[in-house]
């Protein structure tokens, strides 16, 4: 099994012409700016899309997967090392490519307000969600409190397995897919460029 290849931001921007880059966020976080040149395909999608990414990396050049912060890229390039695809990670993710000063680029009509990393978005809800069990616990009945105590199990095992469940669920919501905006990925027409070698 091949492991990740880290690569920092200005390694992967000195080699960025040779490399096939593979954004693995929702297709909302892709619209709000992405690695110039990268392909979209979200993690959950991201079995169906092997067999055109190991064409893609037989090319040559090899592949950068990309996220927002590394964690779900670090996940994608162990499943392709999984399956005989040697990948390069891309170090600090979208956040630490633009850090560096490095340019992203947005969809001509993607939409006005960008959605908010996915890391963001777990926060709010995991946040949102163990002060309802709080309160509820304390003005209604305190069997609720067993909501935060959920919260706060999944979050833990979420550290130790480096999974994230509500992260998959979110993923799911319309504004993260896309959906009726320009931010819509069609994986289809996504592969078939990765096949052909074309631009994204």
């Amino acid at each position: 099994m091949n492991a990740p290849l880290p690569l920092d931001p200005d390694q992967a921007r000195a080699r960025l012409a040779d490399l096939t880059v593979v954004d693995v966020r929702t297709p909302g976080e892709y619209a709000s700016g992405h690695v110039p040149g990268a392909f979209n395909v979200p993690l959950d999608r991201l079995d169906r899309a092997v067999p055109a990414l190991r064409e893609a990396a037989a090319r040559g050049g090899g592949l950068l997967v990309v996220c927002q912060s590394g964690g779900r890229s670090s996940a994608a390039c162990a499943r392709l090392a999984a399956a005989g695809v040697t990948a390069y990670d891309l170090d600090g993710g979208t956040s630490g490519w633009a850090a560096r000063g490095h340019g992203l680029e947005h969809p001509a009509d993607a939409p006005a307000k960008p959605v908010w990393a996915m890391d963001r978005q777990v926060r709010l809800v995991a946040g949102a969600l163990v002060l309802l069990g709080l309160a509820l616990g304390l003005l209604v009945h305190p069997a609720f409190q067993l909501l935060s105590a959920g919260v706060a199990g999944g979050l833990v095992f979420s550290a130790l397995t480096d999974t994230c469940a509500m992260a998959l669920l979110l993923g799911r919501l319309p504004y993260n897919r896309g959906r009726g905006s320009a931010g819509a990925v069609d994986l289809d027409a996504t592969l078939a460029r990765l096949r052909q070698g074309a631009g994204a």
